[in-house]
């Protein structure tokens, strides 16, 4: 599916002043799809045909990414995770079933501390984990986004381009698994839409959140009231075996699926596989 297809298909819905871009397609049982940083929802395009023949696929460019707007300030995972919420009442969807990447891992943490708390708008049925910082501990941040993230974040944001972004994603993906030329131009256009690409340093404050609320998004999947599973690309830098190991450390009765070779983006890297991990893990919820 080409890039602009997959906007000229979606939607904008305002939430607090915000146009916020969302699609949805298919029938059968709600599956929300929450993406990751630096990127945007057509992170799933790979593997949307399939999920669509058998669910109701849910998906939205979180404020600051893709084809959102993007504003100059730091965005809470709280106020991403409200704004799904909102997203999901628009739609009348009272429940879901949840795949989640990085950060989009961060703000299903939170959604779960929600419904842990019975604050959340829906009920979350299963959530299914890819590659992303549960535990700060075992985040292994690029040094450029340690450099993002320091008082020097906002001077490095203006060298920001294409070709730092093609080696920033070469260095996260797996050795056999590369980016196409094609993938780095969309992952562009979507960071840099709206002048997104200017304001990247900014979203990065996650990592800062993830330290500060460590306890309440750790005991959110230690305590889940709803099923677990955590498909990960193993030659991640970032999130891979090392979480992985972390992951069976302190989740009880974790349910893992580990891709070998594959990196980062598995939903990119390895469509196939993950949505065989999907439809197996949902087979036994999904009604």
């Amino acid at each position: 599916m080409q890039l602009s297809h997959w906007r000229s298909s979606g939607h904008f819905l305002n939430v607090d002043g915000q146009q916020v871009f969302y699609k949805t397609e298919g029938t059968g049982p709600v599956l929300l799809l929450i993406h990751g940083y630096p990127t945007a929802s057509f992170d799933w395009a790979k593997i949307w045909p399939a999920l669509t023949n058998k669910y109701k696929c849910v998906t939205l460019d979180m404020p600051g990414f893709g084809f959102s707007d993007k504003s100059p300030k730091k965005y809470l995972i709280k106020e991403q995770a409200d704004t799904i919420s909102e997203v999901i009442r628009h739609l009348g969807i009272t429940s879901a079933h949840v795949l989640s990447h990085d950060y989009g891992d961060t703000v299903a943490q939170e959604m779960m501390a929600q419904q842990l708390e019975n604050d959340l708008a829906f009920r979350i049925e299963s959530l299914h984990l890819l590659n992303g910082g549960l535990f700060p501990e075992t985040h292994r941040a690029l040094p450029i986004q340690k450099l993002l993230l320091s008082p020097i974040g906002g001077l490095i944001i203006r060298f920001l381009n294409k070709n730092a972004i093609r080696k920033s994603m070469h260095n996260i993906f797996g050795p056999n698994t590369p980016p196409s030329d094609q993938d780095i131009n969309d992952f562009w256009i979507l960071i840099s839409t709206n002048n997104g690409h200017q304001h990247m340093h900014l979203l990065l404050d996650y990592m800062k959140q993830r330290k500060q609320y460590r306890e309440r998004w750790v005991s959110a999947l230690q305590n889940a009231n709803a099923p677990l599973r955590l498909t990960a690309g193993m030659a991640d830098p970032i999130s891979g075996a090392h979480m992985v190991a972390r992951y069976k450390q302190l989740i009880p009765n974790a349910d893992v699926i580990e891709l070998d070779q594959i990196g980062h983006y598995p939903q990119i890297e390895s469509a196939e596989a993950v949505v065989n991990s999907i439809t197996s893990f949902l087979g036994r919820y999904a009604n």
